[in-house]
């Protein structure tokens, strides 16, 4: 037979899933200023948003 868990805690086991997604960045003040894309494509439609430094 199956064993079955009940949770009793609800409080205490949704932060345990909160924190199990969690994922901290560090991010360079010359990376951060380069992250948007200013140059235009020159072709009809929206410009890139993301450079290709934010990409890598």
């Amino acid at each position: 037979m199956k064993s079955r868990y009940r949770i009793c805690n609800w409080s205490e086991y949704n932060a345990a899933l909160e924190a199990r997604g969690s994922l901290t960045v560090w991010i360079d003040e010359g990376v951060l200023s380069a992250w948007k894309n200013k140059q235009k494509t020159g072709k009809r439609g929206a410009s890139n948003t993301y450079s290709d430094l934010a990409l890598e």
